[in-house]
């Protein structure tokens, strides 16, 4: 019987409902449309190819029905817009009616002919809405970008890129032996879903302080509100450097949002693989940096925010001096240590491993090292904070145990910044014997050698300004 009381009263507060609506029709020209926002805004479109969909809402904040008599795309471009309302897809529509104090959501995608310029064009068109007579405006704003494409290519002679435009990759870029893939200060990589960078030949990509070379995927739009997709990590593959490949050049080169970071392999131990200096290799679904059998330096390089093991070495021979290895990754329990250290692989078929870590950071939100111990080992910690208590030994000396680098990084506020705050443990905690003068200075321009003491990490620190009164 409850429930017979139930339903009907749920069925007459319905009629009720219903009849409050007005299903009258304004036609005052003073009963006007209401926009969520007054420009749309698109960022960066890869010309000769769609955009992602942008959204907005239509108001009407009038008693009575409104019909809009006409939506449509003015055509002020070159560009292609294409609306979606209820439903339908196309650029003009007519008598599309809104209820009193209701809404609807129109949908807003792109796509702009190549424009033959090297930098990104800005682009703008409107959406006129006509009302009772009264029109009103929604202006779209984007900015075409000309890239080179690649697909599935593979370099066989020496290749040049320039930083004129982007390139953007899909599938695998090959360097082959004997080839040599050399990359201008400010060059752009773009990345597609799965794509990655492969070198059997060798990789020249030299940047400056200033004009850094980016590697990252090829979304250029935003994932949410103002945060853009580089925030969101495994947009591609990364890159490898094979066996047979030595004497890698990577100076002032970000590698971003990639899955497996940085990858080397090596059988011979005689040759050095790759060399790093002042990169920030950051963001990964896996590991950033990856070596099995290699002869990998680096330094004031940032390694930094992944899902596996920020630095894992099988064998070969590694040296990093005044590098961050830091790990505060958004998008999983950290389970893997921040480095990885492995005297040989299972089957002994890479060189026992020699590896330095001189003047370095080793921070997170996981533990430190895979193995505490490291006796008989030529494994050796010099000069760096941990963030886990011990002693100092033979394999660990003057270690900073339980430091707190205090890193500008919020990563509740997606801020990820490894410089060092005031206060923090790795100030003039360093040996400058360990940071050889081609390292002097960070990839900011800041001078290691500035102050008696010399501090550990990638960055310098730099004194914070004082509290304004």
């Amino acid at each position: 019987m409850r429930s017979i009381i139930f339903t009907l009263a749920a069925l007459a507060a319905a009629l009720l409902f219903t009849g409050c609506i007005n299903d009258e029709f304004t036609t005052s020209s003073s009963d006007v449309l209401a926009f969520s926002v007054d420009t749309l805004s698109f960022d960066t479109i890869i010309t000769n190819q769609s955009s992602t969909t942008k959204q907005f809402v239509v108001y009407n904040r009038a008693s009575k029905q409104v019909n809009i008599s006409s939506i449509r795309v003015l055509g002020e471009s070159d560009a292609h817009f294409y609306l979606n309302v209820d439903g339908v897809k196309g650029s003009e529509f007519h008598d599309v009616e809104i209820r009193g104090n209701d809404s609807i959501f129109i949908f807003v995608e792109s796509f702009i002919d190549e424009n033959t310029a090297d930098e990104a064009l800005e682009i703008k068109d409107r959406i006129e809405f006509v009302t009772n007579g009264f029109t009103q405006h929604v202006t779209l704003q984007a900015w075409g970008q000309d890239v080179v494409r690649l697909h599935g290519d593979t370099i066989w002679t020496d290749m040049h890129m320039t930083a004129a435009k982007p390139y953007v990759i899909y599938d695998t870029l090959i360097v082959a032996p004997g080839a040599t893939l050399t990359i201008d200060p400010d060059a752009r990589l773009m990345f597609h879903d799965g794509a990655m960078l492969k070198v059997y030949g060798r990789m020249s990509a030299v940047g400056t302080p200033g004009h850094e070379i980016v590697l990252r995927g090829d979304r250029l739009d935003n994932v949410v509100g103002e945060y853009d997709f580089d925030l969101m990590a495994g947009q591609w593959a990364g890159l490898i450097f094979g066996y047979g490949s030595y004497n890698n050049e990577m100076a002032y080169v970000q590698v971003r949002s990639s899955e497996l970071g940085v990858q080397a392999s090596s059988n011979d131990v005689s040759q050095r693989t790759l060399h790093m200096f002042n990169c920030v290799i950051h963001n990964a679904t896996d590991a950033l940096l990856t070596g099995w059998g290699a002869w990998i330096d680096a330094e004031g390089t940032e390694f930094s925010d992944c899902g596996g093991g920020v630095a894992t070495f099988i064998g070969g021979k590694v040296h990093l001096i005044n590098c961050t290895l830091a790990n505060f990754y958004l998008f999983k329990a950290l389970s893997d240590p921040i480095l990885n250290v492995w005297i040989e692989d299972a089957d002994q078929s890479v060189s026992p491993l020699v590896c330095y870590l001189d003047n370095c950071i080793i921070y997170g939100n996981t533990s430190d090292i895979n193995f505490g111990d490291l006796t008989s080992s030529n494994i050796y910690l010099r000069n760096c904070l941990l963030k886990a208590d011990g002693t100092d030994d033979a394999n660990f000396l003057n270690i900073r145990w339980k430091g707190d680098p205090k890193f500008y990084t919020v990563r509740e506020d997606y801020l990820f910044d490894y410089r060092l705050h005031d206060g923090s443990d790795a100030i003039a905690a360093g040996n400058r014997d360990y940071c050889p003068a081609s390292a002097r200075y960070d990839r900011y321009g800041q001078d290691r050698f500035a102050r008696e003491g010399i501090d550990l990490g990638a960055y310098v620190w730099v004194p914070e300004p004082p509290a304004q009164q």
